[in-house]
């Protein structure tokens, strides 16, 4: 290659890439801006929180509607059967997230930590969307095993789904204590939070490993 020819060609590329740097440096900057705005800002929990567990309600209940009354199309039947599995990943994505989490808590570092908890938040937010859309088209997956295994399966479910329904508003508080600066109350509510989310992270992977081994 002609080295005269290759020089031209890096300074275009410099010309795309130093702007789209800019760009996504002047994203951080709006993004913590808001979260510290957010922090400064004088916002009462109480009705927050009461928006908060409105919303959950609402959700949870679209969820069961979805579960237990919905009935899927049979035009979807064994097309994207790939979510189950997207679930699970985003599952197991979201377990690590958390434990990283911990880690930077537990050594004081505050910027790490929320970092990793706002990962953990984006993986379970496209969880959620890819479980809806799972659900929407493939309506629910009977367990065909029986016995004992059948027993733990619907053991590990049922706690799933209750905790899943108890975990939605504890880390929207959770995160709302934290992003409003009340890191007093963030610290009380998290140490609930965090194992049963990360629970309901691990046993949402475990659910597919038992429907893949007998219903896949």
């Amino acid at each position: 290659m002609n080295s005269g020819a290759f020089i031209p060609s890096c300074g275009l590329l410099g010309n795309y890439v130093a702007p789209l740097a800019a760009e996504s440096n002047d994203f951080r900057m709006d993004f913590y801006d808001l979260i510290g705005g957010m922090e400064k800002a004088e916002i009462s929990p109480r009705p927050v929180v009461g928006a908060i567990v409105v919303v959950s309600g609402l959700a949870v209940s679209f969820l069961l509607w979805l579960l237990y009354v919905h009935h899927a199309s049979a035009d979807f039947a064994g097309r994207w059967m790939f979510l189950p599995a997207l679930n699970a990943l985003l599952n197991g994505l979201c377990a690590i997230a958390l434990c990283v989490g911990l880690y930077f808590i537990k050594h004081d570092n505050w910027k790490a930590h929320r970092t990793s908890m706002l990962v953990a938040f984006a993986f379970s937010s496209v969880f959620l969307i890819s479980y809806i859309v799972n659900h929407a088209l493939h309506g629910d997956t009977i367990f065909p095993g029986h016995g004992s295994v059948r027993t733990l399966y619907l053991s590990i479910l049922a706690s799933h789904v209750i905790l899943s329904m108890v975990a939605l508003p504890m880390v929207l508080t959770t995160f709302f204590f934290s992003l409003t600066g009340r890191f007093a109350m963030h610290r009380r509510i998290a140490r609930v939070t965090f194992p049963i989310w990360l629970y309901v992270s691990i046993t949402g992977v475990l659910v597919f490993v038992f429907l893949k081994a007998y219903a896949y």
